[in-house]
């Protein structure tokens, strides 16, 4: 449980997938997280907590994770100084940490790698995972290729299309890609699309994508990511003699995230920033701000904040980039959240496709367009900042996933002549 009495690092790992606000009563609050599924899956989610609880302590396991990420992810990524944009923007020095370097593209296969030694050492050999943009499925796939287990994943039929590349990766890599056609077709109708899966067969192992669901993922994806920000917090004190003054990641379900966060919690000269989804607006239905427009509620097993309409239903979401395309956030997130240690804002599709734009042609690197919304934010603050503080932007994975997306936007003309030419006998 979450209480006062240890500082936040501790108090994460230590919970029990339980977290209350120092401002809570925990005598009287429901708190954060939480285990609420059919009974079902009880069994394998106990198994699991006590299987993680085990080996996140245990040497040779943990030997496997590093050799792991070393060896086939290509840890650790790069610290780049953005040096043309902080001389343009003025203000504060910009550095990203540049995650797409890992192999398949992103941040996420840090926790596939992680998840599958687990469920290794369980014995399981079929794995359920769900994906939005499609860069946690295309890891899943690719580890599960690695270590010889069969894979299947399900993706909103809407992510199924506009992520077409990604869907390609995984297949070729010999997983069972399944677009779910059930309500908005996005990231939250593929998790309950995993989640029934999982109930159907209790006895493969459901490798959830984010720091959300029920206990343990939250903690479990957190343990796994946060070598993101142990890799900062070495790399910007070589680099600049200092930590940084802003952390900035955009948020999704979180494991971004949390993974760059969590080695700064107890830091509190870092100031921590998470960047949703604006959309197209702080409508109904036309973005994806949990953290700023959702209620408390519970879903998908565990006890967050959700976007929900006037009936307490999830409500319907919106996000140019898939991964952000999510109802929920992560407990851990919520909690930090209403601390105030984690502050929350937004940045619209127009600011994140300008980012892409932006960063592109100052600095010649291609972002996805989910952590374009946290370069959107830093952007913009920046030259509020002094020239000696430091900006710290989580580039979680780069953007060729995006190219049919963001083509559409920037070149239109030129992606309808490239379809037109593929559909050439």
């Amino acid at each position: 449980m979450l209480t006062t009495t240890s500082p936040y690092k501790a108090r994460i790992l230590q919970g029990k997938g339980l977290f209350y606000p120092e401002s809570a009563d925990a005598s009287s609050s429901l708190p954060y997280g939480g285990m609420y599924v059919p009974e079902v899956l009880l069994p394998g989610l106990e198994q699991i907590a006590a299987a993680f609880e085990h080996f996140s302590r245990d040497e040779s396991f943990l030997t496997d994770f590093k050799e792991a990420l070393q060896h086939f992810s290509g840890r650790p990524t790069a610290f780049t100084p953005l040096p043309s944009l902080t001389k343009t923007l003025g203000g504060a020095r910009l550095f990203l940490k540049n995650e797409g370097l890992n192999h398949t593209g992103a941040h996420k296969i840090t926790h596939c790698i992680g998840q599958i030694l687990l469920a290794k050492r369980l014995g399981k050999t079929r794995i359920i995972a769900e994906t939005g943009a499609g860069q946690h499925g295309y890891a899943t796939a690719a580890v599960c290729a690695r270590f010889g287990l069969d894979c299947t994943v399900y993706m909103g039929k809407k992510d199924y299309e506009r992520q077409r590349p990604n869907v390609y990766w995984m297949e070729l890599l010999g997983a069972r890609v399944v677009p779910v056609t059930d309500g908005s077709q996005t990231l939250n109708d593929a998790v309950i699309a995993a989640f029934k899966d999982w109930v159907e067969h209790p006895d493969s192992y459901y490798l959830l994508g984010s720091a959300v669901g029920p206990h343990p993922y939250p903690v479990m994806n957190t343990f796994f990511q946060k070598v993101v920000g142990e890799e900062i917090r070495e790399q910007c004190l070589e680099a600049t003699g200092r930590l940084p003054d802003y952390c900035i990641a955009c948020v999704g379900g979180g494991s971004n995230a949390m993974g760059m966060f969590y080695e700064f919690l107890d830091e509190p000269s870092v100031q921590l920033i998470g960047v949703e989804a604006g959309g197209k607006g702080m409508l109904p239905g036309q973005h994806a701000a949990k953290v700023e427009r959702g209620k408390k509620g519970i879903f998908e097993g565990y006890h967050a904040y959700f976007l929900q309409d006037e009936t307490g239903n999830i409500a319907s979401t919106h996000s140019v980039s898939a991964g952000l395309d999510y109802c929920g956030v992560s407990p851990i997130l919520a909690c930090l959240a209403d601390d105030g240690r984690v502050q929350f804002t937004t940045a619209t599709d127009a600011e994140a496709l300008a980012a892409v734009q932006q960063l592109a042609r100052a600095e010649g690197i291609i972002p996805a367009l989910e952590s374009a919304h946290a370069f959107a934010h830093a952007f913009q603050l920046a030259p509020q900042l002094d020239e000696n503080q430091i900006i710290v932007i989580n580039a979680s994975g780069r953007g060729e996933k995006d190219l049919f997306i963001t083509m559409r936007h920037f070149q239109e003309n030129s992606l309808k002549a490239y379809a037109q030419h593929l559909l050439q006998p």
